[in-house]
């Protein structure tokens, strides 16, 4: 069964890591997929290996923090497949690790204009389009540190916190327009994010792996599928009465 047949996705930072296992799945249950990233050879080839499938998919780039090329992506992708009904906004970067009084206003924006203008700018050009659709799911890639503190990456939890209160009021602001908004809040997940900052911690990889895996009460770090079904979920009409919602996969990390 084919669970998001004919849904037209947009996915944002698709070219790597939870947003090309994103694009992949979504693709494979149906879905017209929309690649977007600034990592043009990567994102390519998502499209490339969807199509090669027997799906459909084209890949745009897409800095999500500049609004003239978020809206030229949203009408480009509407003329291609029709009005997108399904957002992910999953673009994100981690940002400076130092404590706050030593991050600088440029690294402390960087982050925020990718996290939280990006999803702003998104959600914003996606909401006509869904309308016309009569329709659609807006999914949102916040954290678990969207949820409880730690003592690190203060740009980068500031932003996805901020995702979270933005996911719970668009979805009482569309509700009346039958858009459903909704967060995903992974734990670790190996991707090559999380094993950029596996190559910088001091530790082999594979200690790495091991030392953040056992952060989780199931004793391991997640895959990029994980939340791939995650999303998957919340894209289909499996999900059509869930909005405002958190939905936790963390191997157990906030059931402390």
């Amino acid at each position: 069964m084919k669970r998001v047949q004919n849904k037209i996705v947009l996915v944002t930072g698709g070219a790597l890591g939870l947003g090309r296992a994103t694009c992949l799945m979504l693709a494979r249950e149906g879905a017209q997929v929309a690649v977007t990233d600034v990592l043009d050879q990567e994102g390519r080839a998502v499209a490339e290996e969807i199509n090669r499938a027997g799906g459909t998919a084209r890949y745009w780039h897409l800095e999500v923090a500049d609004e003239e090329q978020v809206k030229r992506t949203f009408a480009a992708v509407a003329a291609a497949f029709g009005p997108v009904n399904v957002l992910v906004n999953n673009a994100g970067i981690a940002g400076a690790n130092k404590p706050t009084d030593e991050v600088t206003v440029e690294e402390w924006d960087q982050v925020m204009n990718v996290n939280v203008k990006g999803v702003f700018l998104c959600t914003k050009h996606a909401i006509a389009g869904m309308r016309r659709a009569g329709g659609g799911s807006i999914i949102n890639l916040s954290s678990i540190y969207g949820l409880v503190g730690g003592p690190d990456v203060p740009p980068y939890h500031a932003s996805k916190g901020a995702v979270r209160l933005m996911t719970k009021t668009d979805a009482l602001l569309y509700a009346k327009d039958r858009i459903r908004v909704n967060s995903i809040h992974p734990g670790y997940i190996w991707t090559p994010m999380v094993e950029g900052v596996g190559k910088g911690s001091g530790s082999s990889l594979e200690e790495f792996r091991q030392q953040v895996g056992a952060l989780h009460p199931l004793g391991h770090m997640g895959e990029p599928d994980d939340i791939a079904y995650g999303v998957l979920y919340l894209a289909s009409d499996e999900a059509k009465f869930v909005t405002g919602s958190e939905l936790v996969i963390d191997g157990g990390y906030t059931a402390r």
